[in-house]
């Protein structure tokens, strides 16, 4: 773990017990402070106690004294569309409030660092989608290139959990804008935004606030260098306010299906090619079209990203190709699960809302498309404009009507059930036809998580 400076002989309240406020508490005590915890849920608090923490009861009268910091797990809401009762006290009583994130950067270095030849590197990936699979490849290259490396965040560890770091490692950070914005140290050596596209709004009180917590790890953060996806407005204001001129090569700008001018240095796709220029010239060229891992406009930006990111490490051209080809991709996020008679069985789970299932609707020609679930506000509307490479819909879930009857010139069948869905489009589909589960729908009608629906259809097509 990553023992926490700067708060030792100091009481710390964590509230939130999931995964990182457990590890939270152990990093505190493992750098000499006492840590003291606080759950809403009662089921929670007794399995912490039971493991050993101090509970304190941060809602009674008192309840701050002593305290010098609350460390708040991301999923607790503490500014829109209400802040929690605890962190209200904790305002109330004049307590600083944070998260592991700022603890993370706040201990990251220590005093072993004076004896390494190369000091460890941190590349933090935030956006509304992708942010995953471009930590994932990121943390593949460079560890195929033979540099020690971690991958944690909202992906992999807790960030207080990874280890120390050695002689030279990058450690890859996935954050999500709620855990941007509410920390108080943050210092990438690399920041790198993906995209931006409506989400969370209730936990930033609309668009403006959640772009603004997303720039918070560029603006506050002062990274080396900057690395922003320039296919929506936000990216472009965001790269205008971070570069001092169209010579600042410290902004690093990608694309997926824009070539790039007047930057200092960029990185696009086009036509399944992704090319690197610098100062207007370029330097390097990756077919992207064959790596399975990476199919579509989406993945190749990310692909954009990740190899920018690999860049600033030194990594050549040629090394970060060969680790391209070799990564298998994320669970659920565009995932090849079986080839057959040459018919592709595609699971985008992850493919919770219309944004994200009209990229990957995007990324393949001639698709039998397994859709539905538990519909999101906004309806099917914006989705319409990119089904034209669907041959059939097979809509699942308990809104299975209502959501074929939005799918207006499509020709669709209401199966309900995955099994049901999976065994009518493969019975249906011809070679070079990709069955694709993305739902654009939440999973809860019928799933815990996109994990087990997407877990359902492997079993179905392996089955």
């Amino acid at each position: 773990m990553i023992p926490v400076q700067g708060l030792s002989g100091q009481t710390v309240a964590v509230l939130g017990l999931g995964r990182s406020g457990r590890a939270a508490a152990v990093a505190l005590e493992a750098g000499g402070a006492v840590a003291v915890v606080w759950d809403d849920g009662a089921a929670a608090r007794a399995a912490a106690e039971a493991d050993g923490f101090t509970l304190r009861d941060l809602t009674k009268a008192g309840g701050f004294d002593g305290i010098a910091r609350l460390i708040v797990s991301p999923g607790i809401p503490h500014l829109y569309p209400a802040p929690n009762p605890v962190i209200a006290a904790a305002w109330a009583a004049g307590v600083p409030v944070d998260n592991d994130i700022g603890l993370f950067f706040q201990s990251f270095a220590s005093a072993d660092w004076a004896r390494f030849s190369t000091s460890p590197r941190v590349i933090a990936v935030t956006g509304s989608n992708g942010k995953s699979t471009t930590s994932a490849l990121i943390h593949h290259i460079v560890e195929e290139n033979g540099r020690p490396t971690q991958l944690a965040g909202n992906i992999g560890r807790g960030v207080l959990d990874i280890e120390p770091p050695h002689d030279g490692e990058v450690v890859v950070l996935e954050l999500s804008s709620y855990q941007t914005e509410l920390a108080r140290a943050l210092t990438p050596d690399v920041a790198v935004l993906t995209n931006i596209s409506p989400d969370h709004l209730d936990r930033h009180a609309g668009l403006g606030g959640y772009v603004a917590a997303k720039r918070r790890l560029f603006a506050e953060g002062g990274p080396d260098r900057c690395i922003i996806g320039m296919d929506d407005i936000e990216g472009q204001f965001l790269a205008n306010q971070m570069a001092m001129g169209a010579t600042d090569d410290r902004v690093i700008q990608v694309s997926s299906g824009q070539k790039l001018e007047g930057a200092a240095w960029s990185v696009f796709a086009r036509k399944g090619f992704l090319s690197e220029y610098r100062k207007g010239r370029q330097v390097a060229s990756v077919d992207l079209r064959n790596i399975a891992g990476l199919p579509g406009a989406h993945n190749h930006q990310n692909a954009c990203a990740a190899y920018a990111s690999c860049r600033t490490l030194g990594f050549s051209p040629k090394g970060i190709e060969a680790a391209m080809q070799s990564f298998g991709g994320l669970p659920h996020r565009s995932q090849l699960v079986a080839e057959r008679d040459g018919v592709w069985f595609v699971n985008d789970s992850k493919a919770t809302n219309v944004d994200s299932a009209a990229k990957a609707l995007q990324a393949f020609p001639k698709i039998r498309w397994i859709c539905g679930g538990l519909q999101k506000e906004g309806g099917l509307d914006a989705l319409l404009p990119h089904v034209g490479g669907v041959v059939k819909a097979y809509v699942i879930g308990r809104e299975a009507e209502d959501f074929a009857r939005q799918l207006a010139g499509l020709e669709t069948q209401v199966c309900t059930t995955m099994a049901a869905a999976v065994a009518a489009a493969t019975a249906d589909a011809m070679a070079g036809e990709v069955v694709l589960l993305a739902p654009a729908c939440a999973s809860f009608d019928q799933y815990d998580s996109f994990e087990k629906r997407g877990d359902d259809f492997i079993a179905q097509v392996m089955g």
